[in-house]
């Protein structure tokens, strides 16, 4: 059965996530990348995962995403509803439904909070199938190499601390690919926390937004120029959609 998380009692469920690595198991739960949005970037073996499931869950805004490609009941969520849209899943599953949990882009890099929520629920091994992330069109957008690249995710629920320091050291040395979290730490907050920590004005940045879409757009400016928006908390506070990388070029 699914609690109800306390970030800040603890234990992330991140934590839970990666506790141990996975190990071969019959009948397992998938835990299964959609890519950005764009379903022409679902792996092939995701899609498996999800057209043979018996029941999907995930948050409304990823199941979406998925409805038409499979026949199994769908149980999308928000954070009202998680624990218990959860726990209906993990019934199903204890009875014997193939289950599939989808997550946006990669579940490595923005949803390890997910992944072990539901791996919390089940009775079940969870195996994760990779997918392609805005993150990685990203790195390609920019033209940041990953292994010169220092990547953080905010898009996540608690202390986000750690990782902006992670971003203040490496700022000007490595590339940054950043995910900004709505509607606190965005492209605009992110630049004046860099700037505070000594970052050159003239660092290139690039904002990717809602990456292989129709709508896609990319926005260059320097950190100076991206600091004028910082602030606020609220969608309107931002000129940049929630669907947003935030690329940062070493000096």
């Amino acid at each position: 059965m699914s609690d109800t998380y306390d970030l800040e009692a603890g234990p992330d469920p991140a934590t839970i996530a990666a506790s141990t690595p996975e190990m071969s198991a019959e009948n397992p739960v998938y835990a299964v990348g959609i890519g950005p949005g764009n379903t022409e970037y679902l792996t092939p073996r995701g899609k498996r995962a999800i057209r043979e499931a018996d029941v999907v869950v995930g948050f409304e805004t990823v199941v979406d995403f998925v409805r038409g490609k499979t026949d199994a009941e769908l149980l999308p969520c928000g954070y009202a509803d998680e624990a218990a849209m959860l726990e209906t899943f993990a019934q199903q599953v204890s009875d014997g439904a193939d289950g599939t949990a989808v997550l946006m882009g990669d579940p490595n890099h923005s949803g390890y909070q997910f992944v072990g929520k539901v791996q919390a629920a089940i009775d079940r091994s969870v195996r994760v199938i990779p997918g392609i992330s805005s993150l990685q069109v990203a790195a390609s957008r920019a033209r940041t190499p990953m292994e010169e690249t220092t990547f953080v995710t905010l898009h996540k629920s608690g202390d986000v601390a750690p990782d902006l320091q992670r971003l203040r050291d490496s700022v000007g040395d490595r590339h940054l690919l950043v995910l900004p979290r709505p509607y606190d730490w965005m492209p605009g907050d992110i630049a004046a926390n860099l700037l505070d920590a000594g970052a050159s004005s003239s660092c290139d940045a690039l904002v990717l937004e809602r990456l292989t879409h129709e709508d896609e757009e990319v926005t260059r400016l320097t950190l100076g120029e991206l600091k004028t928006y910082a602030g606020g908390t609220k969608p309107d506070d931002t000129p940049f959609s929630d669907l947003s990388v935030l690329a940062v070029r070493a000096d």
